[in-house]
């Protein structure tokens, strides 16, 4: 039995989405469920917090794609935060590597986050 837990949280820079457990066939359309009820707004960032994630297949690679279409739908960022090594490895194979900011938190990634600049 695949087990999944997840958090989301707001802050001033947008919703963090926290993971742990196993994201795989069974559980990613719980993730994806999700992404549509974001509040999230034009020139947020949206952090995905993997710092809890075991197990990740392509059906969770995928769902870390939907989060990101979802962002730019918003006209939104999005970054990672404590990708497991497993989990790097498979983004850097597949080219997502250069898709996705990472972080080793989700603080340092609110820490790093620059909000657009509005032009009068």
């Amino acid at each position: 039995m695949t087990q999944l837990t997840v958090h989301t949280r707001a802050t001033p820079t947008g919703p963090v989405i926290e993971l742990a457990g196993e994201l795989d066939n069974n559980s990613a359309p719980d993730v994806r469920t999700l992404l549509p009820r974001l509040t999230l707004q034009a020139g947020q960032q949206l952090v995905i917090d993997l710092t809890g994630i075991t197990f990740c297949d392509s059906s969770g690679i995928t769902v870390l794609i939907a989060a990101r279409n979802r962002a730019l739908a918003a006209r939104a960022d999005i970054a990672l935060a404590a990708v497991p090594d497993r989990v790097s490895r498979m983004l850097h194979i597949v080219g997502l590597d250069q898709v996705f900011p990472t972080h080793p938190t989700a603080q340092a990634a609110a820490a790093a986050w620059t909000p657009p600049t509005t032009h009068p």
